[in-house]
């Protein structure tokens, strides 16, 4: 089953995409429904908040999307609230997976709908993000200093969309030489070293529990 925009037996492509200013109309009232479909994830108003503006600032033509540009451009952004929120703040990691999954099946489900599972990887110059080392990115093509990470999108008739991610960290992260950054990183101390194919495996699992 092709969507609309794509026609049987002709090379697929994206859909164009050129928006008219009447085509976002109420996109500020709608994008404030979705962030209250998770309020319950929080127990404070103020990561809340600060949730609300991040969603905004990604959305925004910024060309850095860094939570402290983001936190320069969106009205009521605070350049130590947001920067915190983002790495001090705890919220229900689990019910916002269960919320989000819900909200793509209500929107997307259907009888024949799929779950895609591949490997990408995002180019990353520094040296601080959790993963970053030299090794192959398949979006890149080559050996590069990148994080890669394994993604499961589910799709249907009526759309696709991400619904799980699981980051892999290379095996030089497991070694002696790397415990300053992974408690830098915060990376929780039970988890061990797992290549690609097990990673999807439990993502898998993962999905089939939620009912995905």
């Amino acid at each position: 089953m092709l969507p609309a925009c794509r026609t049987e037996g002709k090379e697929e492509r994206l859909p164009p995409f050129a928006l008219a200013h009447g085509d976002v109309e109420g996109f500020l009232h709608a994008l404030r429904g979705v962030h209250e479909a998770f309020r319950e994830c929080f127990t404070r108003r103020e990561p809340r908040e600060h949730f609300f503006r991040s969603m905004v600032g990604q959305l925004s033509p910024l060309e850095r999307q860094s939570i402290e540009p983001m936190a320069l451009e969106v009205d009521g952004g605070n350049v130590r609230g947001m920067p915190r929120f983002m790495s001090d703040e705890i919220w229900d990691e689990a019910q916002r997976r269960r919320i989000y999954q819900q909200l793509v099946y209500d929107d997307m489900g259907d009888s024949e709908g799929v779950v895609i599972v591949d490997e990408s990887g995002c180019a990353k110059k520094g040296q601080d993000a959790v993963g970053v080392a030299r090794q192959y990115g398949g979006t890149l093509g080559q050996v590069a200093n990148c994080q890669v990470g394994v993604f499961a999108a589910y799709a249907s008739r009526h759309g696709y969309a991400l619904v799980e991610t699981r980051l892999l960290l290379p095996e030089p992260w497991w070694s002696h030489e790397y415990a300053p950054r992974r408690a830098k990183c915060q990376v929780p101390p039970a988890l061990v070293f797992q290549t690609q194919p097990p990673l999807a495996g439990a993502l898998v699992r993962a999905l089939s529990q939620e009912g995905i």
